[in-house]
């Protein structure tokens, strides 16, 4: 097919057209993903008070079946609800938690060495994994060696070594405070955050439609809307599933004995958030502070966790979020790996809720392609 000389111009009008439209795209990609990667801590912190947003609108819909009550006053009373369960857990079990809590760290950090040494007993060399701890006690020993030789046979420290510890003394206490202040800012920024578009989910709805193209805001109504009913959804299951294993952990690690059950029903109840990951690491913790009860006792823990572990997985799980989420094993673990080796704990505790949006994009996109060209013709 050949075509005209009228025809030419336009036809390179168009491709050159077509280029720079294609340019611009890639560029800004590019700059999308670089501005991810550098504030991703940011943006995951934003996310994560959007799920706290969605899972109390969540409950204050499901509130509003059973109470006729306007939205606003609604949600007051789950949070001050929420905010009471809280207060009578910190007031009835505070003393328990922060006892409890001190004495698994305790029973943790002997149960690790006591694991070293029976590995290196073996002949496996545990090295590998202290290495920076290694270095920075040596280091640490032999600065402070030196010091202490000379302040007990020498004469006293002068004003610069004085000066020099008063300095490291005081940074040390500001990056202690800085890092209190900051994980209190961080908790805040989420509940504002949670509550602003809890309050309001209507407005945020319709300002993020607001900057999508008008001839893909259908589509995009479709995508947010179901998006948000599978995070509803799933939030309010793995809240249950949560206080189940929870519960469950602590009740029975009562029954068998071991010492700080209640604070390793809530790890494990908090882990349980986080799929597959957060189920290993909850076990290792409930093993390791039941090896200093004896053998027996361990044992019983493991096959009690174990237990709760096949009832969370094939019981729960399926019953409550068949109709949330349908995301296989293999790929849920491998994107856990992947986000949490690129941003850290935000990235491993997240990757459930961001793989479902990406899983409810591609699912819509599957079932609403785009008619071929011959037949949009």
């Amino acid at each position: 097919m050949t075509v005209s000389r009228d025809d030419q111009p336009k036809t390179r009008s168009d491709l050159a057209w077509a280029i720079t439209v294609g340019g611009i795209g890639v560029v800004l990609f590019t700059a999308m993903l670089v501005f991810t990667w550098y504030f991703a801590a940011t943006l995951l912190l934003i996310f994560t008070g959007m799920l706290l947003g969605v899972g109390l609108n969540a409950l204050t819909n499901a509130l509003g079946r059973r109470v006729q009550l306007p939205h606003a006053a609604r949600l007051a009373i789950v949070c001050i609800v929420l905010a009471a369960l809280l207060a009578g857990v910190a007031y009835l079990g505070g003393a328990t938690i922060a006892e409890q809590a001190s004495v698994l760290s305790n029973t943790i950090k002997s149960q690790i060495s006591h694991v070293r040494s029976f590995l290196e007993n073996h002949g496996i060399d545990t090295s590998v994994f202290d290495l920076g701890n290694a270095s920075s006690a040596a280091s640490s020993s032999g600065d402070t060696v030196p010091a202490a030789n000379q302040t007990s046979h020498g004469p006293l420290p002068g004003a610069g070594a004085l000066a020099s510890s008063g300095g490291a003394i005081v940074s040390q206490t500001f990056k202690l405070l800085f890092g209190a202040i900051s994980a209190v800012g961080n908790i805040f920024i989420v509940l504002f955050l949670g509550l602003a578009f809890a309050a309001q989910p209507g407005v945020y709805h319709d300002g993020l439609l607001f900057l999508v193209p008008a001839r893909h805001r259908i589509r995009a109504t479709l995508i947010v809307d179901r998006i948000g009913e599978t995070l509803e959804r799933w939030l309010i299951a793995q809240i249950i599933v949560m206080i189940a294993v929870g519960v469950v952990t602590w009740i029975g690690l009562a029954i068998i004995g071991i010492p700080g059950s209640f604070i390793l029903g809530i790890q494990a109840g908090l882990l349980a958030f986080i799929p597959t990951v957060g189920a290993i690491i909850a076990g290792v913790v409930v093993v390791l502070a039941s090896l200093a009860s004896g053998w027996i006792p361990a044992l019983s823990a493991l096959i009690l966790f174990l237990g709760v572990h096949a009832m969370e997985s094939y019981v729960l799980t399926p019953i409550l979020q068949r109709q949330a989420l349908d995301i296989p094993p293999a790929t849920l673990f491998a994107f856990q790996i992947l986000l949490g080796v690129v941003f850290g704990i935000w990235g491993l505790a997240l990757a459930l809720p961001l793989v479902a949006i990406a899983k409810v994009m591609i699912d819509h996109f599957k079932t609403y392609e785009a008619p071929p060209l011959a037949e949009a013709a």
